[in-house]
């Protein structure tokens, strides 16, 4: 039998491609391995969106480069956000690599599959249900976790300026309500129990399709499947985001209480320049809005540093917001030329590198106080975790607002809700015992 090994970088939407991806290639005969050395074929599904992560892939070919000169019978494959329409330039600089796919684009997989001689079984249009296998990533006990990523909703139309991914991976398309509802069915009849709805932009969904449904009416279908528990859905754009959307987390209990609302800059004239929409009085009031109706909501927000201009005034009006809106997490980065983008077309990268990692450490090390005097609210309390494995003797998993939770018991939780007492608090996960 054949072995595959798939390697992925990047965000959750290349992880559930990922598990698309192992699931063809098992519907073709192939057997998971854990290394490359292990493996006749080697799918890369890789990340551009930073200069690290474009960095660690190019290293990874040049890896897989001297692998194949060893064993030329060594099969490579590569897709996600390296690759785009015109490939003739990654074939140039990549002449190892037999075939370059685009995220997404499983029917090019499939035909290599089959011009390779195999035979994949299609159970659905581009998706092979009766193959879905959640993650096991962290877990030591058990062959599947209990939670699953689902893709509702491919590509951008936002061009937001430092943006590649709608370069990539095209404009806004959006699966079939349908097909998403029977997706989720059967990952609850093979014992999921949390489900991760992903897009570049889930606020967008169905925008395209007959009917124009969006994303509230699809949890709300979604909320009546038997089995799941909870339902949470990410990447959301501050813009689209809808007071129907807010009404519906409010009033269905399985859509958990927390949102990822990217905001990336609290001073007005760089959200400009960054082409994303709103101002910042906006997003507060946003904010505003959300907390009010949504109890106990948890937030979490996307921030950047060193975008080209950004002066020291402009930097301390992001630092002020992220301390004035107690976000639960905060992702910062700092600025990274994308070529392709509209800004790498028309600013110059001006900001030095030294004064990016000094801005990135001021609103982590800032993140890292709120964070901890947020979780230190809930020492003593008790806390629903629905458990995802075991790590290191301990069992984990998230609470509804998305906080990391670890406690110690001699019984099997996997994929149970657990009722967990805080028995010790930091910024980055609560530790407790069950109740």
């Amino acid at each position: 039998m054949l072995r595959y090994f798939v390697w992925t970088i990047g965000c959750q939407m290349n992880k559930a491609e990922s598990r698309r991806i192992a699931a063809c290639l098992e519907s073709a005969g192939y057997e998971e391995v854990k290394s490359f050395p292990e493996a006749d074929l080697v799918v890369l599904n890789t990340c551009v969106v930073r200069q690290s992560a474009e960095d660690k892939v190019i290293g990874t070919l040049g890896l897989l480069k001297g692998l194949k000169d060893r064993h030329p019978e060594l099969r490579i494959l590569v897709t996600g956000c390296l690759v785009n329409s015109d490939n003739q330039e990654l074939e140039r600089r990549f002449p190892h690599v037999d075939l370059l796919f685009k995220p997404g684009d499983y029917n090019d997989l499939i035909a290599w599959c089959e011009g390779q001689g195999a035979y994949v079984e299609k159970t659905s249009p581009g998706y092979w249900l009766a193959a879905l296998r959640a993650s096991t990533e962290g877990c030591e006990v058990g062959a599947a976790s209990p939670c699953a990523f689902v893709p509702i909703i491919q590509g951008c139309d936002n061009f937001c300026s430092y943006c590649i991914v709608p370069h990539r991976r095209g404009r806004e398309v959006s699966r079939p309500l349908e097909e998403i509802v029977s997706e989720v069915s059967e990952l609850a009849r093979l014992g999921t129990k949390e489900i991760t709805l992903l897009g570049q932009n889930v606020d967008s969904y169905g925008h395209d399709l007959p009917g124009h449904p969006d994303l509230a009416d699809l949890l709300s279908e979604l909320s009546g499947i038997h089995g799941i528990v909870r339902i949470r859905f990410l990447t959301n754009h501050p813009k689209d985001v809808s007071l129907k959307l807010i009404d519906t987390i409010a009033s269905l209990n399985k859509v958990c209480e927390h949102l990822e609302l990217p905001v990336q800059a609290g001073d007005d004239d760089i959200l400009k320049a960054m082409r994303r929409g709103y101002s910042a009085e906006q997003y507060r009031e946003l904010v505003g809005v959300i907390r009010d109706r949504i109890s106990r909501i948890s937030l979490s927000t996307d921030i950047i540093v060193g975008f080209p201009g950004e002066t020291e005034r402009q930097f301390e009006r992001s630092l002020a917001l992220v301390e004035e809106m107690r976000f639960d997490v905060v992702h910062v980065a700092a600025y990274s030329p994308r070529p392709g983008t509209i800004a790498w077309r028309e600013y110059r990268d001006d900001v030095p590198k030294e004064v990016k990692k000094e801005r990135l450490s001021r609103i982590e090390e800032l993140q890292t106080v709120v964070a901890g005097e947020i979780n230190a609210q809930l020492q003593g309390s008790e806390v629903e975790v629905l458990v995802e494995g075991r790590k290191k003797g301990r069992w984990f998993g998230r609470t509804r607002g998305n906080r990391l939770v670890f406690f110690e018991d001699a019984g099997e939780w996997k994929g149970r809700l657990a009722g967990v007492q805080v028995t010790r608090t930091s910024p980055w996960a609560l530790i407790g015992k069950a109740t």
